[in-house]
């Protein structure tokens, strides 16, 4: 197929830039994660428990953003929100072994940061994960999964790979409110030895 252009030359036109990922609860073909990372990408635990875990303690977050902001337009229809609805934008490295192990966004709108759950605007270097699975409110909807490509802008420079990273994303309910968690393992993701990576899905 060629297209013309205004001085009537003809040329190929290159390849359309991914947008927002494909998410999906059931990827086939070749957008299949290989088994081991599966088991991960669809444990309903804690992720943050399992990555303590499997790093024999030595786990760390570092927060790189938090701030109000507008989500991207895939997240605000998880979360049902408006085009112009607001919510806190938050973006950290969890790291195991001293290596980055995974990626994690989340999206929290304003809306639910009301009531008990105004705490969560000051998490500090505290893992959301830790705090949302304690809450005896808490109730988490389908995990969605997705490769994750440099072209979709989501991970930091510094972290981006030549080959698709595997994400997942689940809509979280604290006290029937909701919020988006987006989790992406890194190239570096490496729990070797842990109870996940021998386990039947």
């Amino acid at each position: 197929m060629y297209v013309f252009s205004s001085s009537g030359s003809r040329h190929r036109p290159g390849p359309r830039k991914p947008g927002e990922p494909v998410w999906s609860a059931r990827p086939g073909g070749n957008r299949r994660p290989a088994a081991h990372l599966r088991r991960w990408l669809l444990d309903r635990g804690s992720l943050t428990q399992h990555l303590i875990c499997a790093s024999q303690g030595r786990f760390a977050v570092q927060v790189l953003h938090q701030a109000i902001g507008c989500p991207r337009p895939g997240e605000a229809r998880a979360l049902g929100l408006g085009p112009r609805r607001r919510a806190l934008i938050r973006e950290v490295i969890l790291y195991g072994r001293d290596q980055p192990w995974v990626f994690a966004r989340s999206i929290l709108p304003l809306s639910t940061l009301t009531g008990r759950q105004r705490a969560l605007r000051r998490l500090d270097d505290r893992p959301l994960g830790a705090l949302l699975f304690k809450d005896p409110s808490m109730r988490r909807g389908p995990i969605e999964m997705a490769p994750i490509l440099p072209a979709h802008g989501i991970l930091p420079l510094h972290l981006q790979h030549p080959q698709p990273a595997w994400g997942r994303r689940s809509v979280f309910y604290l006290d029937a409110k909701p919020l988006l968690v987006c989790e992406i393992f890194l190239a570096t993701f490496g729990p070797t030895g842990h109870p996940m990576d021998n386990s039947a899905l």
